[in-house]
């Protein structure tokens, strides 16, 4: 309910820019990317996954409510990286969770109905809000989202962990007070560290949805159609998710990720001609493919290729790489949106995704 419609109270509401909206995002992102490798650590050696998923949800869930009071951009950041610190709580430990509590051939699957079920989710929170928007006004929609945010809390009290991390870490805890070791990153694998090297390269050009709805506006889209094309990419994320989860299983996660960051790339490229709100509708529905294929699989693949006993571990580095580089990168497309023009952003995802795509590890390293 309440993601789809910060961009527009940004610029719409409190006179932002661009380079506010990606200042916004970006930091939210990075704080919350800062939390996930720490988290990730924390659960291997506690061996736990639920505390941090519950905290990290009951956070976010206090957060929303109070962008009803945020008269200012600087408000808006303040609680937007408060929100965010419940997400770098709970991601690696979430993810972690669901590798460790489904067979091996099935784990794109399960990461991919996840993803459709978080895109199922936004799908339905946006549409709310496109109802209300004309009705309530934004900050009556801010303070009503903290009844589904309580739902929440809800469905994950009765969470069970199917089994605790493996053997490894719980006997070192007392040989180390130390959170983080070097010898912890050593313990991946090449392959996974050139990995995480291209998907960081990624982030740094995935300018995101808030740059799609900015462009809607200027091809003259109103607000409620703005936060129509967001539901509409949520939509095709939620259905596509499942089905690119089991491809992933099929095909192989390189080979889909390799797809999905040079259609980035088309997508990029193909906006940078859009000058109607037929193409920036077609620009939604195929980011929603795009972002379909590359989300979940991303998620399995650091799996995939990283110990068992060091799962959060992993998944903590990789969502910290790959946040870290939202902030310079949201900010630089923000930059590129208010002096070059949206082109300029375009072009420098587009560039950005070819490289990342150049990174990849090859097909023959693959354990």
């Amino acid at each position: 309910m309440v993601f789809p419609l910060l961009p527009l109270y940004l610029t719409m509401e409190l006179g932002a820019g661009g380079r506010i909206v990606g200042l916004v995002e970006g930091a939210a992102e990075a704080m919350a990317s800062l939390l996930k490798v720490v988290s990730g650590i924390w659960s291997d050696r506690m061996a736990r996954r639920k505390p941090f998923i519950f905290f990290g949800y009951g956070l976010s869930s206090l957060a929303k409510p109070l962008f009803a009071l945020a008269s200012t951009w600087p408000l808006v950041l303040l609680i937007r990286i408060t929100d965010r610190v419940g997400k770098g709580l709970r991601s690696a430990p979430r993810d972690a969770l669901l590798a460790e509590s489904v067979p091996e051939e099935i784990k794109g699957k399960a990461f991919g109905f996840h993803r459709s079920m978080d895109g199922l989710g936004s799908m339905l929170g946006a549409l709310i809000a496109f109802w209300l928007l004309p009705v309530l006004g934004y900050q009556k929609i801010f303070l009503w989202s903290v009844v589904p945010a309580l739902f929440v809390l809800l469905a994950i009290l009765p969470l069970r962990e199917v089994k605790a991390p493996a053997s490894g870490l719980k006997a070192e805890k007392s040989s180390s007070r130390r959170l983080f070791r070097l010898r912890d990153f050593g313990l991946l694998s090449p392959v996974l560290k050139r990995f995480i090297l291209a998907a960081a390269v990624f982030s740094f050009g995935h300018f995101g949805y808030a740059f799609l709805m900015l462009k809607a506006g200027a091809v003259g889209a109103s607000e409620e159609q703005a936060v129509l094309y967001y539901i509409l990419f949520y939509l095709v994320y939620s259905v596509f998710g499942t089905p690119a989860g089991i491809l992933s299983d099929k095909w192989g996660r390189r080979k889909l990720l390799a797809v999905g960051y040079a259609m980035f790339a088309l997508i990029s490229f193909g906006l940078i001609f859009a000058a109607t709100q037929e193409w920036v509708l077609a620009g939604f529905l195929l980011y929603g493919l795009f972002f379909a294929l590359i989300d979940g699989a991303q998620r399995a693949y650091v799996s995939d290729l990283a110990p068992e006993h060091l799962q959060g571990t992993a998944l903590g580095i990789f969502h910290t790489a790959t946040g870290l580089a939202v902030l310079p990168g949201t900010f630089l497309a923000g930059l590129l949106w208010d002096g070059p023009g949206p082109e300029a952003t375009f072009v420098y995802g587009a560039v950005l995704a070819v490289a990342a795509f150049l990174l990849l590890p090859k097909a023959s390293l693959e354990r």
